[in-house]
């Protein structure tokens, strides 16, 4: 249980940061998908609202990026601020980010891996796996795990549990568990049903391309992916002085598809209940950073501030373990996460 039970659907983020004031003084901060008008831009002014030592912006288009930063100096001009260009759907940029985080600074208190995409066609990151999959999922799979060594380093003197690791999911992970049997979604393979996405998908949702591409149920196994991973990560880094959590921001008055079509966006718009401003829609992701009463893992899961339980695909242990060693297969890279 957050500390705060009533926080909720419409509690502002600056609200939050406020409540939570002497968990952000001082520490060390990175988010990433940082851009003008989304809950990256509105999570970072509210974190430089209440004086962290270092607020780090990343994001893969530096005009955008910037401009962000310039709100943040004029609102708050004694932050510090750095911004490093990460493009999540490529692992050379990832691993360039990630050795300047590391020469920006010794240690990280909170890692909020904000930055997704959702695509409606089928495209490919620069290693050739699909594109939503390779940027939602295998890129802060990437990120996290090279930024550890930090995150390692604060945990040793912060509160135990304070350092913290947070991953946006979305309420549309409940659509799809992880394709291992085509997590390219290629095709022309036999897909046991454990694996099988829900069906039947509403509208818009069950829209295919030419080619048998839905971009809702790859952007959905890759949700599920954020998922398990927290869960992964909540096995073995609690001793180590840092948690995890994932969360549901809401359904968030901005737009995070590159090419949704306008029967995609309308569909959106009848199956969310209820639409949030950026402010609000920061609110959960500042509770699973900061919230002291999350020091000890007390679940996975946040929506609306408050924890509840994802699809019981995205708690399986053992598919949480397939995934970690797909995705190690997919960097080329193994990752010891005991010390």
């Amino acid at each position: 249980m957050t500390s705060r039970t009533d926080f909720g659907q419409q509690t502002l983020g600056s609200e939050v940061a406020k409540v939570f004031a002497d968990q952000i003084r001082g520490k060390t901060v990175l988010i990433t998908g940082v851009s003008p008008k989304g809950i990256g831009s509105s999570t970072a002014l509210n974190f430089a609202s209440q004086a962290p030592g270092l607020l780090i912006l990343a994001s893969r288009t530096r005009a955008r990026v910037e401009e962000v930063a310039s709100q943040i100096k004029e609102a708050y001009p004694s932050v510090k601020l750095e911004i490093v260009l990460l493009d999540l759907s490529s692992q050379k940029s990832i691993r360039q980010a990630a050795a300047e985080v590391s020469r920006l600074t010794d240690k990280l208190d909170i890692l909020i891996n904000n930055a997704g995409i959702c695509v409606v066609t089928r495209q490919k990151t620069p290693e050739g796996i699909e594109q939503q999959f390779g940027t939602n999922h295998i890129g802060p799979f990437l990120f996290t795990n090279l930024l550890l060594p930090l995150l390692r380093k604060a945990g040793k003197t912060n509160p135990p549990g304070a350092t913290r690791i947070i991953s946006l999911t979305s309420a549309g992970h409940r659509l799809s568990p992880i394709r291992f049997s085509d997590y390219n979604f290629e095709g022309g393979k036999e897909v046991p049903p454990e694996e099988d996405h829900f069906k039947p998908l509403a509208g818009a949702f069950a829209k295919c391309t030419e080619d048998g591409y839905n971009g809702i149920v790859t952007y959905a196994q890759s949700k599920t992916a954020n998922i398990l991973f927290t869960f992964y990560l909540q096995k073995y880094l609690p001793s180590q002085g840092i948690t995890a959590y994932t969360l549901h921001p809401g359904s968030i008055l901005t737009d995070l598809s590159r090419d949704q079509d306008e029967e995609l966006a309308a569909q959106f718009y009848k199956v969310a209940p209820y639409w949030k401003s950026p402010d609000e829609g920061s609110s959960t992701t500042l509770v699973a950073a900061l919230d002291p009463a999350l020091n000890d893992t007390k679940g996975l899961y946040l929506v609306d501030c408050q924890f509840t339980e994802p699809h019981h695909h995205a708690k399986d242990p053992v598919a949480a373990e397939r995934l970690w060693r797909l995705s190690e297969e997919l960097v080329g890279e193994k990752f010891a996460l005991t010390v």
